[in-house]
Parts: C-alpha cells; sequence; structure tokens
C-alpha cells in the first residue's frame, strides 16, 4: 500500500480544482488567456512537489520546492487578476487553497534548509 503524502495530496486535489474553474472560465466566460495562465502554473505546483519527492538530495529537494512555491505564488497572482477583474465571481476558496499551499510550501522549505545544516 502506497503511503500518503499530505503535500502531494494537497497539490493534486488543487489541481483538479485548478482544471475545473479553467473549464468554467473557458464555457461560461470564453476566457481563453488568463485562464490558460491560471491552469499551467496550478497543475505545475504538484508536478514539482512530486518531482521533489524522488530528489537526489537534500538540495535538490530544496530546489524543486522552491519552483513549485514560485509556481504557487503565480497561481494566486492569477487567481487575484481573475477575482478583481470579475471572471472569477466566487474565487475566494482557491485562493485560500493557494495561500495555504503557499504557507505550507514555505514551511517546509524552511525546515529543510535548516536541516540541510
Amino acid at each position: 500500500m502506497e503511503k500518503h503524502n499530505i503535500i502531494v495530496d494537497k497539490t493534486f486535489c488543487f489541481a483538479l480544482k485548478v482544471i475545473a474553474v479553467h473549464k468554467h472560465l473557458v464555457a461560461d466566460s470564453k476566457e481563453y488567456v488568463l485562464s490558460k495562465q491560471l491552469l499551467r502554473s496550478g497543475t505545475s505546483i504538484g508536478a514539482n512537489v512530486n518531482e521533489a519527492v524522488e530528489a537526489q538530495s537534500k538540495a535538490d529537494f530544496i530546489h524543486k520546492l522552491s519552483i513549485a512555491l514560485k509556481e504557487a505564488r503565480e497561481t494566486q497572482y492569477w487567481i487575484r487578476l481573475l477575482i478583481e477583474s470579475e471572471y472569477l465571481r466566487s474565487g475566494e476558496a482557491i485562493l485560500d487553497d493557494a495561500t495555504e499551499l503557499i504557507r505550507i510550501l514555505t514551511a517546509i522549505i524552511k525546515t529543510s534548509k535548516s536541516n540541510l545544516k
């Protein structure tokens, strides 16, 4: 039986939510440009976290998670932009999820860096 990793699971669920938002924006609002940016950055968080799980070293792990963190911050930006431009009328929940991922990734990176020393 496969061991569950909370951040892997959270980023996967988040990616599914991002895909749903993208589908909604394309179908209902005919919004293609911002939603595509959101789709790319929002799904890449989990991809980078998955790469980090198989990192070759602690430094590689930190590097991969740092990329995931950058993608999470970019995703947060696109969500905020979509909310403020009124394309996404009920985006507070997914914005909260992005903010939570940023907090978790930041904490993991800080802990990993302090354990590296």
